[in-house]
């Protein structure tokens, strides 16, 4: 017998594969989507472009200064690493020649180029450029959480994506071409993810897509199942679900990107039982009659604030928070100030506005009337102070009130103090919770966790409260 050793073998490390994703929460679900998908199949992933076998870069193309970021980004991945696929809104545009591809043109050297939604063309150029290691029916995903997949929020919450695409065609958008006619995904299945984020921890849902009040549509609400009972394809139906299945955990559910239609006020009472947050994230988008017309949006200003006045009596407590567009083509003095005047009366909790900016493929960049840009910044900059004064107006209500809120920081077990949020505050887009130091010793804050606070004062657009 030979007295010499066998040498131990080593397996080969994993391919890493770097991530970068831009954009809105709908890109960021995509995200988890192709990253659970990695991590199936046995990819790691790298923190930086140079320590990765090959990088994937998930873009925005929906304004100018997110076309700029989604290139400047592909263009810093190609300089330090040099193989680079390209996926999410910006890889659907067109390049200026015809049949052309705009990050192709601008950037030829990548490996590949897809649109949003593509989970499985994204997998298809990883494998043909760096093969996956193993099979993801074989393996578990340690970070997955259940059928929910793999997250990139803190482990709190979580967006819920109930939908592709949009049936609208808004003169400013090119979403649509990008993105496709509204598809809803089955209820089952949503609920189902929804169920594996509840049982992982989540203690907040946010449910989004490009026009949550349309969920059903295009399918004509047809009757799913779920654990056994049937249940329709439609925005109430989903909402008490959820709101039923966040009860159980002692969760909240948030809807994001609702449309002011007639059916909507269905919802609203779900809300004043508790069920789901009374919030509601609505892009009204304008006001004026004529302007809503141009921009070919579905419902008309004084519509909306008779349905505004609608939910406040069914829900006093709702809080709706709304993004506008200032110096869309042919917008008038006049109506500016009418835009003006609907903001203040419709007391919008939460408003943010964009500058109109001319996007490549929107029909609204043939309007006649376009605007110089000093005139489009000083109405969103007049807009913005408007805004300001409403919102500071709503929250100076909130002073004396006692109030849930959910932790997101809290260094040192809170001992001295923390940030949250409380109904009224969406992550990352609203306003937060300044929490102060607990006067009682043996109050602790933990993130994740939900605290009663009493608020003490505004600051901004934040609130100060004191935990009890």
């Amino acid at each position: 017998m030979s007295s010499e050793q066998t040498p131990t073998v080593t397996p080969a490390s994993a391919p890493k594969i770097g991530f970068v994703s831009l954009g809105c929460p709908k890109a960021l679900t995509d995200s988890e989507l192709i990253l659970t998908q990695l991590r199936a199949e046995g990819y790691e992933t790298s923190k930086t472009f140079a320590g990765a076998d090959l990088v994937i870069v998930n873009t925005c193309g929906f304004i100018d200064d997110a076309v700029k970021e989604s290139l400047d980004t592909i263009g810093e991945a190609l300089a330090e690493n040099g193989k680079v696929i390209v996926t999410g809104c910006l890889g659907a545009k067109a390049g200026a020649g015809e049949g052309t591809n705009l990050v192709k043109d601008v950037h030829p050297s990548v490996l590949a180029v897809t649109g949003p939604h593509a989970t499985q063309e994204v997998m298809d150029a990883v494998h043909q450029h760096v093969p996956k290691p193993h099979d993801p029916f074989i393996d578990l995903v340690p970070e997955a959480r259940g059928v929910a997949g793999i997250k990139l929020t803190p482990k709190h919450y979580a967006y819920l994506k109930i939908s592709e695409g949009c049936n609208h065609r808004c003169s400013f958008c090119i979403i649509p071409s990008m993105r496709g006619d509204l598809v809803s995904r089955p209820i089952g299945d949503v609920l189902s993810e929804a169920k594996a984020l509840f049982e992982s921890g989540v203690k907040e849902l946010l449910v989004i897509s490009q026009d949550t009040s349309a969920y059903g549509v295009d399918v004509k609400y047809r009757t799913g199942f779920w654990d056994g009972k049937p249940v329709k394809t439609r925005m109430y139906d989903l909402a008490a679900r959820l709101g039923e299945m966040a009860r159980e955990h002692g969760a909240w559910v948030r809807m994001h990107y609702v449309y002011p239609y007639p059916h909507v006020d269905e919802v609203v009472p779900l809300m004043a039982e508790g069920l789901i947050l009374p919030y509601l994230d609505v892009p009204f988008q304008h006001a004026h009659p004529d302007v809503l017309k141009r921009m070919k949006r579905p419902a008309n200003g004084e519509k909306n604030l008779d349905r505004l006045r609608r939910w406040r009596e069914i829900c006093p407590e709702i809080v709706v928070r709304s993004t506008f567009i200032a110096g869309f083509p042919g917008e008038t003095e006049e109506e500016f100030e009418y835009l003006l005047d609907f903001l203040k009366e419709a007391e919008i909790d939460r408003a943010g506005c964009f500058a109109y900016s001319p996007i490549d493929g929107a029909p609204a960049n043939e309007l006649p009337g376009a605007l110089p840009d000093e005139v489009r910044e000083e109405r969103r900059a007049r807009f913005m102070a408007v805004a300001e004064e409403v919102s500071i107006a709503q929250l100076q209500r909130r002073v004396g009130a006692t109030m849930q809120v959910l932790v997101d920081s809290a260094p040192a077990l809170g001992r001295k103090g923390g940030v949250g949020r409380s109904y009224a505050d969406a992550p990352e887009i609203d306003g937060t919770v300044r929490l102060l130091p607990p006067e009682k010793a043996s109050k602790t804050l933990k993130v994740g966790e939900f605290t009663r606070a009493r608020i003490v004062a505004v600051e901004g657009h934040d609130l100060i409260a004191l935990p009890i």
